[in-house]
């Protein structure tokens, strides 16, 4: 099985998919596209991922984007150990907790929309800044209230990790970027240290990333 994927050490769709990459053992290549410097509209890159984001998963010469998309096609081509639950009432509900960070809270975070809201609104870095840390800790909060109504046994859905825990853990590498305290959102801290005890997901963090050093 050959697999590359187009990602960046800041990402954090890439971070969702080198987690579901490293619980399901499947080796990879990363290509770094550095998509602060603008990387992402080469047209070598172009001709790769059409919407010029990452990640991209490429696997036996076909190309796919979007984290749910591809950690749900992980668990098509290699089922064990499963992301999403086989019953249908625990797979919508495992996707509607990674749909918090995946379509709410993480995209009005990214490069484009920090960069739209300087140039179009003229929004300083330290306005940028406020919005990021608002919209994370909105993703956070929302976390807290799910997980409290349901408390993780021991993780969200169950004794193993998935796409939810996968999203939450992502909501927490945000919040650290951020500089969001998560001693007001306990059951998220809690799960988000199960989750970085294991080394799938402590790898696959930013800060364990080639480009990481790099970049500082």
């Amino acid at each position: 099985m050959t697999i590359q994927l187009y990602g960046f050490w800041r990402s954090n769709a890439a971070f969702r998919v080198r987690v579901a990459l490293a619980l399901k053992k499947l080796a990879f290549e990363e290509i770094e596209i550095d998509i602060l410097s603008g990387r992402q509209f080469d047209a070598a890159y172009a001709k790769v991922n059409a919407e010029h984001v990452v990640p991209t998963l490429v696997h036996d010469g076909h190309q796919f984007f979007q984290s749910l998309a591809i950690m749900e096609y992980l668990d098509d081509i290699h089922p064990e150990p499963r992301l999403m639950p086989v019953e249908a009432k625990e797979r919508a509900y495992a996707r509607s907790l990674a749909l918090v960070a995946i379509a709410d809270a993480h995209p009005l975070i990214v490069p484009r929309v920090r960069k739209h809201l300087g140039e179009a609104l003229g929004a300083d870095a330290s306005a940028i800044e406020a919005w990021g840390r608002h919209w994370t800790t909105e993703g956070i909060a929302t976390y807290e209230r799910l997980l409290t109504r349901r408390p993780p046994t021991p993780f969200a859905l169950g004794e193993t990790p998935g796409i939810a825990d996968i999203c939450i853990a992502g909501q927490i590498v945000l919040a650290e970027f951020n500089k969001i305290d998560l001693a007001a959102f306990p059951a998220v801290a809690a799960l988000g240290k199960r989750c970085f005890d294991m080394p799938e997901f402590a790898q696959a963090h930013p800060s364990k990333q080639p480009g990481y050093s790099n970049a500082h």
